[in-house]
């Protein structure tokens, strides 16, 4: 567990530094995140992971501009640990560049993921490599033929305390700190080997043993391909998270 959080916390410390630089061009926007997470275990090694998104534009609830639908096959190395493969399709909505037609992109991704729970925090992180295949734009109106391919290597840590005597129990309020950050691999990447990080802090409210909401603030900081150019993300987000365990119980 030592090396892949110290190995983790160095392109944190990449990416925080190269968030802090002077920014030539930035555009700041305000969004709107919701996703719903499922991860069912079906047997000691095998699950499925689902999770299923809807973002605006801007200006909070102007338009849409991502759809997401993420399934995956899970394999539990044990009950802290497990590893994942699967695919995401995209819908990027009409945007500037193809205002009249929506931009789709098939995404296949793997990943390992880590799970430390206790009474009084949770800790859950990830590490998460994605290939990208998003379809070519003609003009504002058609998608040309073939795909843009990148690959992305994502890193993810949340924590959570509890604020109430009911801890994780339904009826409990927690505290919950959340930064993912998002690294561009491959000889093409030329300006922007960092693409974005993602600091979030908000709430989660237990609503049953195996369902937590969580609502927030969500600051996103992106940097886009021509380098001197920046998205700055001010976004409310809302999650909901359940696990399902269809293991029969043993006597």
């Amino acid at each position: 567990m030592t090396k892949p959080i110290l190995a983790t916390l160095l392109l944190l410390t990449l990416a925080v530094g190269l968030q802090a630089q002077p920014a030539k061009q930035v555009k700041e926007v305000t969004q709107l995140w919701t996703g719903y997470f499922a991860q069912t275990r079906l047997s000691d090694q095998w699950g499925l992971w689902t999770d299923v998104h809807l973002r605006t534009k801007e200006n909070l609830l102007s338009d849409l501009s991502q759809g997401i639908v993420r399934v995956g096959l899970m394999y539990y190395l044990n009950d802290h640990t497990k590893l994942t493969a699967g695919f995401a399709y995209v819908n990027h909505f009409p945007a500037e560049g193809h205002t009249n037609i929506s931009q789709p992109e098939h995404r296949p991704w793997q990943q390992i993921q880590w799970h430390n729970n206790g009474p009084k925090s949770r800790l859950m992180q990830w590490i998460r490599l994605e290939e990208r295949y998003r379809r070519r734009i003609l003009n504002d109106s058609e998608l040309a033929e073939g795909y843009n391919y990148g690959t992305r290597i994502r890193y993810n840590l949340m924590a959570a305390f509890p604020l109430t005597k009911k801890g994780f129990a339904p009826g409990g309020l927690s505290l919950v700190l959340n930064d993912e950050v998002h690294l561009n691999l491959g000889r093409k990447v030329v300006y922007n080997h960092f693409d974005q990080n993602r600091f979030f802090v908000g709430l989660g409210y237990q609503l049953g043993r195996h369902t937590t909401l969580q609502g927030g603030y969500m600051n996103l900081f992106q940097q886009l391909a021509a380098g001197n150019q920046y998205r700055n993300l001010h976004t409310a987000r809302v999650f909901l998270f359940q696990t399902f365990d269809l293991r029969k119980p043993t006597n």
